[in-house]
């Protein structure tokens, strides 16, 4: 069973940066995309940034409106890896932050995985 394990989350000032990283607990095969979603108690988990993965090595990512120009999310496929990058953090950005990875093929059965879960606190 593979599991995802994010790290990086804590209490930051607004204003302030925070970087999460998300990496499986074994190498995965065929990733065709990964993201960050996040969730406030009383709230459906929302999406927050997701990256696609080609065959041919390109991709592309998609944010939410409320974050765009302020996050980025980035890939490490050697290490099955994937990161945020969190600039400009505001309260309302406070969330548990969760990484999902979905892939599948021809030879790989569909998969789709997610982490346990990191806090992000945004707070004077």
């Amino acid at each position: 069973q593979v599991q995802l394990v994010e790290s990086g989350g804590g209490l930051v000032q607004p204003g302030g940066s925070l970087r999460l990283s998300c990496t499986a607990s074994r190498s995965i095969f065929s990733i065709n995309a990964m993201g960050w979603y996040r969730q406030v108690p009383g709230k459906q988990r929302e999406l927050v940034a997701t990256i696609t993965l080609a065959i041919t090595g390109g991709g592309s990512t998609n944010y939410a409106d409320s974050v765009k120009g302020r996050f980025t999310i980035s890939r490490d496929n050697a290490k099955s890896t994937v990161f945020l990058q969190m600039n400009s953090l505001k309260p309302e950005d406070t969330a548990v932050y969760y990484c999902r990875f979905r892939g599948g093929s021809y030879s790989t059965p569909p998969y789709d995985y997610w982490g346990q879960g990191t806090q992000v606190t945004v707070s004077s």
